[in-house]
C-alpha cells in the first residue's frame, strides 16, 4: 500500500507534512491526545470523539486490526486519527478487516509518519486546537484560510449527527470472553430505564444491561413531558444521561428539557457530556480545561470509601466547584483535582465525568452501574 503525503495546518501555526490512510481529501478538527495503550478501534467507533482528530501516544497501531463486536457505535464521527507508526498488515484471531479499510469504510482519515510526541506536547502547552489536514491542498496560507472560515467546535451541534433516530431496546450484556461474545438479556428485566441518547456508547447500554435493567434507548429530540407521564404512571423506574460530542454550554435546548425531568424529581444518573448537561440545568456552568482527560489511566479517589479507581476518562469539559454549593462531591480526578463525580443534594440524582464501562480501560468504576439499579 503506497501512502500518500498529507499537509496539516494548526490554528496556532504550525505546518507539518505526513503521510494518509484511510480516506483522503481535507478534514478539519480539534486535535486531541489519548493515552490509551490499546482500544483505537473503540475510541475511534465512540461518537463523543465527533469532530476530533485523535492523537494516539501509544506508538505502534493498527496490528490487531478491527472487528465488528469491538465497535461502540455503528460507526466513525471523528475527523480521524493521528499515529506515529501505521501496521497495514493485521494479526489476531478475532480480526476481520484492516485499520485502513475501517476508516475508508466510514470515511475518516488516518495520519501516520509524524512526530507524535510533538504534537502531544504541544496540545499539552498550548492547549486542544483546531486543525485541517488535506490530501489535496499543499499550500499552508490556502488551509489557515479555509480553517479560519470554518465553525470552531463549540458552536457545533455534534449531538444531531450522533444521536439515534428512532427508539430501540438494547438487549446485549457484557462481554463473554469464555464464549467470545455479548451475553445475551434471557431473564425478564427487574427495573426499566430510558437512555437519551446523546452519543451513547454501546458498551455503557451493556452494562446497564448486565446489572438487571430493561434498557429503552430514545433520541436526543425527545419529549420530556411525555417521559415524566411515563414514570408517573410507573412504566419506567429512572433515566440514563449518555455521554455525547461537543461543547455542553451549546446545547441550550436539551438542558430546558433536563431541567424538566430535574423538576419532576425523576431518578437520574448520568456519564460525561449528561453529567455536564445535569451541572448546567441546576444553574453551575461548565468550563473548558486547556486540553482535556483523554485515556486509560487516570487515578479517581472515590470520596465515600478512600479508595483510589483508574479509570478512562474523554472529555474537554468540566463542571465548576461551585457545583457543592447543591451536590456532594463523590470523586475526585488525582491528575488536576477536577471534580469526577457529584451526589445531588435532595434530589435522586448522581453523575460522573469518567466512563466506569470503560471500553477500552480497566473496570474499576464498574458497580457504580450495580449503584444506579439499587437506588431505583
Amino acid at each position: 500500500m503506497n501512502l500518500k503525503p498529507v499537509w496539516i495546518y494548526i490554528e496556532n501555526g504550525i505546518f507539518l507534512e505526513a503521510k494518509s490512510f484511510g480516506s483522503q481529501g481535507s478534514r478539519v478538527g480539534e486535535i486531541v491526545f489519548n493515552t490509551s495503550m490499546s482500544g483505537y478501534q473503540e475510541i475511534m467507533s465512540d461518537p463523543s470523539y465527533a469532530g476530533q482528530f485523535v492523537v494516539f501516544t501509544m506508538p505502534e497501531i493498527g496490528i490487531v486490526g478491527v472487528n465488528d463486536d469491538d465497535m461502540e457505535s455503528l460507526g466513525i464521527h471523528a475527523s480521524g486519527m493521528i499515529i506515529r507508526n501505521f501496521n497495514k498488515e493485521f494479526s489476531n484471531f478475532r480480526a476481520q478487516n484492516s485499520l485502513d479499510n475501517f476508516l475508508q469504510q466510514h470515511e475518516a482519515m488516518g495520519i501516520c509518519d509524524i512526530d507524535t510526541r510533538y504534537l502531544t506536547k504541544n496540545i499539552r502547552d498550548f492547549g486542544a486546537k483546531m486543525m485541517i489536514a488535506s490530501t489535496e491542498i499543499s499550500n499552508k496560507n490556502e488551509l489557515k484560510k479555509i480553517l479560519e472560515s470554518f465553525p470552531k467546535i463549540e458552536e457545533m451541534d455534534f449531538i444531531q449527527e450522533v444521536s439515534t433516530k428512532e427508539s430501540y431496546i438494547h438487549k446485549n450484556g457484557v462481554w463473554d470472553s469464555a464464549k467470545l461474545s455479548y451475553k445475551k438479556s434471557i431473564k425478564k428485566a427487574e427495573k426499566k430505564i430510558v437512555v437519551i441518547d446523546f452519543g451513547v456508547k454501546r458498551n455503557i447500554l451493556n452494562e446497564l444491561c448486565e446489572v438487571g435493567f430493561e434498557v429503552e434507548v430514545v433520541p436526543s429530540e425527545f419529549d420530556p413531558d411525555s417521559l415524566i407521564g411515563r414514570y408517573k404512571n410507573n412504566e419506567i423506574d429512572g433515566i440514563f444521561l449518555s455521554n455525547g460530542p461537543g461543547d455542553p454550554m451549546f446545547y441550550k435546548k436539551e438542558v430546558e428539557k433536563i431541567k424538566k425531568l430535574i423538576k419532576a424529581k425523576i431518578p437520574m444518573f448520568a456519564i460525561c457530556l449528561g453529567h455536564q448537561l445535569l451541572s448546567i440545568a441546576h444553574g453551575h456552568p461548565t468550563y473548558k480545561l486547556a486540553f482535556g482527560q483523554h485515556g486509560g489511566n487516570h487515578p479517581v479517589k472515590n470520596q465515600k470509601s478512600s479508595v483510589v479507581e483508574i479509570t478512562a476518562q474523554n472529555h474537554n469539559y468540566n463542571v465548576p466547584d461551585s457545583i457543592c454549593s447543591i451536590a456532594k462531591i463523590t470523586h475526585i480526578n488525582l491528575f488536576d483535582n477536577t471534580i469526577e463525580g457529584v451526589d445531588y443534594l435532595d434530589e435522586p440524582i448522581f453523575s460522573v465525568q469518567h466512563h466506569p464501562e470503560a471500553s477500552p480501560g480497566p473496570h474499576d468504576s464498574r458497580y457504580i452501574f450495580k449503584e444506579f439499579f439499587q437506588n431505583l
